[in-house]
């Protein structure tokens, strides 16, 4: 059977979580719904009003919207909202000032930290996560026992290839919440790294969340990448051609069609193709920074195993 993802909007006290349907909808990659559905809400909790105000420059940022959280928090601001002007300043600048920023982060998070504010946790996480520093996240998320922080620690474990520590920590997850999306998302990353009939599991995750809150470039590339898993490459094409539809301008999207390209052994112009529109669109994409490294290492054993003239 499918497996349920959709929660009822209540929390463990019986009372309404007014902000249910603005999570799911960031969660699942509806940027723009999370966004609308902010500016309706009436909340006169004033901590309610962070927590979405928390979400709502977080869809900005998915976005790339960056200016929007850069002329928005200002140093008055909320605690919790300081830390999305760091994550819009790192997403927004060059390769240099992104390296200079990581140095200063490492000061930062060495300091006393208020471990409290999960943002900046879940920031710092994703900017190590970014430039490939895996243990670094695994580093700052260690305190916390915040939902999301839990699910960046299992993203930072399959990233160093981990997937039986990720299954404890998803673990974790589904006895703290088992029906919340984040952690049906973790679920299907983890069936992912895990292969073999899991990836099928993976599969009905995002399926069944497609059908309850319609098809996001999030989604559809997750469901993508279950088709690659299995060789089901025409399945991954319209999957794929749904997402760019979606968002032409999703880096992820170009990148899974860039895999699928090669996969397919379509003409090499179709991989430049998609190529040089990851480049243009971010040009310090890991895929890209992963890339350069495996080019210069080629050349360099090219260099070393030349016959001389």
């Amino acid at each position: 059977c499918l497996i349920h993802f959709y929660k009822r909007a209540m929390t463990h006290q019986d009372t309404v979580d007014e902000l249910f349907d603005l999570k799911n909808a960031f969660y699942t990659g509806n940027y723009q719904t999370a966004i609308n559905e902010a500016g309706k809400l009436k909340l006169g909790d004033p901590e309610l009003s962070l927590q979405r105000d928390v979400i709502v420059y977080r869809a900005y940022l998915a976005q790339r919207k960056w200016r929007v959280v850069l002329g928005e928090v200002k140093p008055s601001s909320p605690a919790l909202l300081q830390p999305l002007k760091l994550l819009a300043q790192f997403l927004s600048g060059s390769q240099a000032k992104r390296e200079a920023m990581v140095v200063e982060l490492d000061a930062t998070m060495a300091g006393n930290v208020d471990v409290s504010n999960h943002v900046q946790l879940l920031v710092a996480a994703t900017i190590y996560l970014h430039v490939d520093q895996p243990e670094s996240a695994l580093r700052v998320l260690h305190p916390s026992d915040h939902l999301e922080c839990i699910a960046l620690r299992l993203q930072a474990l399959l990233a160093l290839h981990r997937p039986d520590l990720a299954r404890k920590e998803l673990k974790v997850m589904q006895e703290k919440d088992e029906d919340a999306t984040v952690t049906q998302l973790a679920q299907a990353w983890t069936n992912m790294a895990t292969g073999g009939e899991k990836i099928q599991e993976a599969y009905y995750i995002y399926q069944e969340m497609i059908d309850k809150m319609g098809g996001t470039a999030l989604l559809l590339n997750g469901q993508a990448v279950t088709f690659l898993a299995q060789g089901k490459y025409p399945e991954a094409e319209t999957a794929l051609g749904e997402a760019i539809e979606k968002d032409p301008n999703n880096p992820e999207t170009l990148v899974n069609m860039i895999v699928l390209a090669q996969h397919q052994g379509k003409a090499q112009e179709v991989s430049s193709r998609h190529l040089s529109q990851l480049k243009e669109l971010e040009p310090t994409h890991p895929f890209l920074t992963r890339l350069e490294q495996k080019e210069q290492d080629f050349d360099r054993m090219v260099k070393q195993y030349a016959v001389s003239a």
